[in-house]
């Protein structure tokens, strides 16, 4: 009986259903904005042309899929057509009630709704979940949106987001599983995202971000890969939320695999003409370290390079890994190969409304007619976006006109480069001193840096004026222009008893001369004056003030090499720096200075030790060197002492002279003290030995320690990093001084911007 009834239906359905109407007249009812040809156009039905009942039921779903109509109906009547629309109304107003964290602007930002254009449901439901989103990303996941609408005349509405702003939920701890090799707190300070912590309410990484938590995966597999984990990965990451729903919990699910030594490293060559042995010394990755991509890379880049100087077109450079499990290396064979004929046809520069284009193509070796290399490429990709210029700033590759070419897209968005500070510093030496400063780092798009920086405090006064232009007449080379002005007045303690100004002025230049090092040229011009010198001061200073005000014209150098620029957050670096000045005006010298500092990572990468060795030396073919000209030791160079704390002082008047020569070693060390992560305080250790000496011509006064007299000194540090600025407190204890030093217990140095 059941699929009797079924038949009986279907035979009386079908038929209405291919009955055909014919119609001589089409009506449109109901719309107000939208033309009646507009409407039929949408419907697809024409006057006197047959259709059936399916069609017409066709064009009613056509009429509501256009997101212009409220509700559609298709009315056959006789000969005539009636099409009764109800138009969605134009959004009149679009509003944002009861937001107080993210302003109107921002929220507009990410609406598609318009002003002046059709309301539509289903997009108003599309913003809704856009608004929820942003709140999520601020680590508000309790916000509630409810989107409503109030008539107006003229079938217009105001389009109202009514939001309930929830609290933060912020990442309350951030765990690791499977990780043997490292601890989580040096797991932690590798990720982008950041427990809670005391300033919870002014750091924004405490918030859980999807797109962050992926990146955080990334970055954890890089810190892994880069210290011989070739097959370190992330399994998961959970998140989930407390009990109480006002926190989450991260935990990331590693597996760290074996860790691998570079064993043998070999070059060979399928590129016919090419002797490996040429491009054998261009890899420097040996035998015994711990394996790291970027080593790799590195080795590539330079035999890519090397190819270019030798005129290899179209060199490839294949790495070929094996593994090694019994004694865990991996031997490294680099292969030579010729690769595809592709030339570089354009570069096409989108989104940089401020930037000008070559400050952009400054960044590519490449130009156009120059053969396709990826790696090349990739490169001033990383190159662009380290300028930190643009918010955000790709670089892909497009077919080229020809089959063997190829164009680059860079497509960049502006961020801003300026900043306008004023703060606060506070140091033992000079007290509290206020700063303000303005900063320019893509001056007029140009790429150019420019600053003006004042401080003022009790003894000191200081204005300084830099400019740069980093690619000078279109090269790697930096031109710079400095202008600097110090001031310092008599103490009130009368431990200075006397006043000093200096002003420089010094153009130059510096351009890499290899890998990591660096080579500086400078002339400067230089204005040095003593002033005001008390009665009780020293002969000393009473004779060099005699001479007034002396200008000094000189050129130097500086040579810098430091590696630890290179590797993914490396785990050691060293710098080196030498540097002469030489006098060629009426007054001549030649002053040296040289400084060697290396660092490492150790247990578990949690501490951290560095040493570091500095010195300098003045010396005058005629004449004498100057208060303002010699070396004083505060506690930036040597701490435990006060400024001019140490070094040849007059045995009379006890006026610190300061010394021709100096020479200081610093071993420390930085470490966890076991406190909360989220608290941002660590600890540190550290010995300072050295001294200050020669202060040149006595004039017959009674000095001090004007030989080479070594002090030491051992001491502690608190280190306490806040979004309001570093803090750095330290408490030392003198292993060796003399009678005349001054020392210091206690040390403070806070800065502070605003």
């Amino acid at each position: 009986m059941a699929m009797a009834g079924a038949l009986a239906a279907a035979t009386l359905v079908a038929p209405a259903w291919a009955q055909s109407f014919r119609f001589d007249t089409v009506q449109v009812t109901g719309n107000q904005r939208i033309e009646p040809a507009t409407i039929l156009s949408y419907a697809g039905i024409t006057r006197g042309e047959a259709v059936s009942a399916g069609a017409l039921n066709d064009a009613a779903q056509q009429l509501r899929q256009t997101g212009l109509f409220e509700s559609v109906d298709v009315v056959p009547q006789g000969n005539t057509l009636t099409i009764d629309v109800t138009e969605w109304p134009t959004i009149n107003r679009i509003s944002f009630e009861g937001n107080s964290r993210i302003d109107d602007e921002e929220l507009a930002e990410v609406t598609g709704s318009i002003e002046r254009r059709v309301y539509s449901p289903e997009q108003a439901e599309i913003d809704t979940a856009a608004i929820v989103q942003a709140y999520a990303e601020r680590g508000r996941i309790d916000t509630v949106v409810m989107p409503s609408i109030i008539r107006r005349a003229d079938n217009r509405v105001d389009l109202v987001f009514d939001i309930a702003e929830g609290g933060v939920t912020e990442i309350e701890r951030i765990s690791f599983v499977g990780n043997r090799s490292f601890g989580e707190r040096r797991l932690r300070a590798v990720l982008a995202t950041r427990q809670a912590g005391l300033l919870r309410q002014i750091i924004q990484s405490d918030t859980l971000v999807e797109d962050r938590l992926t990146f955080d995966r990334q970055l954890l597999v890089d810190f892994y890969n880069s210290r011989g984990f070739p097959d370190a990965r992330v399994d998961s990451v959970d998140a989930s939320l407390t009990r109480e729903r006002d926190a989450y919990l991260i935990t990331f699910n590693v597996t760290e695999g074996p860790r691998y030594r570079i064993g043998n490293v070999s070059v060979v060559s399928d590129y016919a003409g090419v002797d490996p042995n040429t491009f054998a010394g261009a890899a420097q990755l040996r035998g015994g370290r711990y394996y790291s991509p970027s080593n790799i890379d590195d080795d590539i880049a330079r035999m890519e390079r090397l190819a270019i100087r030798e005129g290899v077109d179209f060199l490839r450079v294949d790495p070929e890994i094996t593994r090694n499990p019994r004694d865990l290396t991996l031997d490294v064979t680099y292969h030579l190969r010729r690769g595809e004929r592709v030339f570089v046809e354009r570069i096409d520069i989108e989104g940089n409304n401020t930037t000008l284009d070559r400050v952009i193509r400054n960044q590519f070796r490449t130009v156009e007619g120059d053969p396709f290399n990826p790696r090349a490429i990739r490169e001033s990709a990383e190159r662009v976006r380290a300028l930190g210029y643009f918010g955000d700033a790709s670089v892909n590759t497009q077919p080229g006109s020809q089959p063997d070419t190829v164009v680059i897209d860079v497509d960049v968005e502006e961020a801003p480069t300026g900043s306008l500070s004023f703060g606060a510093n506070f140091s033992s030496d000079d007290g509290v001193a206020l700063v303000a400063g303005l900063q320019e780092r893509n001056f007029l798009g140009r790429g150019q840096t420019l600053g003006f920086d004042i401080s003022t405090s009790r003894s000191n006064r200081i204005f300084s004026f830099d400019f740069a232009e980093p690619n000078f007449l279109g090269r790697d080379l930096r031109a710079g222009f400095s202008l600097d002005y110090r001031s310092t007045k008599s103490d009130e303690d009368r431990s200075r008893l006397y006043d000093t100004d200096t002003f420089r002025i010094s153009p130059s230049f510096a351009f890499p001369v290899s890998e990591n090092g660096r080579l500086s040229l400078y002339v400067a011009t230089e204005y040095n004056n003593i002033t005001d010198v008390d009665d009780d001061a020293s002969q000393v200073i009473k004779n060099e003030a005699e001479d007034a005000g002396e200008w000094t014209q000189s050129i130097g150098y500086t040579y810098t090499f430091d590696t630890r620029r290179t590797g993914i957050n490396p785990t050691s670096g060293v710098l080196l720096r030498f540097g002469q000045e030489f006098g060629i005006g009426d007054r001549q010298f030649v002053q040296t200075s040289a400084l060697a500092s290396a660092e490492r990572r150790v247990l578990g990468e949690e501490v951290t030790l560095r040493a570091t060795v500095e010195g300098a030396h003045l010396y005058y073919n005629e004449g004498s060197s100057r208060v303002t000209d010699r070396y004083f030791l505060g506690s930036r160079i040597m701490r435990g002492f006060q400024s001019g704390g140490i070094g040849p002082r007059d045995a009379d008047t006890d006026d610190a002279l300061g010394g021709n020569t100096y020479a200081v070693a610093r071993l420390e060390s930085e470490f966890p003290l076991g406190l909360p992560e989220q608290y941002q305080i660590s600890g540190g250790a550290f010995l300072d030995y050295g001294s200050v000496w020669d202060v040149g011509e006595t004039y017959d006064a009674d000095v001090l320690y004007n030989d080479y007299t070594p002090r030491a000194v051992v001491g502690v540090s608190l280190f306490w990093t806040t979004p309001l600025g570093p803090l750095r407190f330290n408490f030392t204890e003198a292993l060796m001084s003399e009678d005349k030093d001054e020392t210091r217990g206690f040390d403070l140095t806070i800065q502070s911007q605003f």
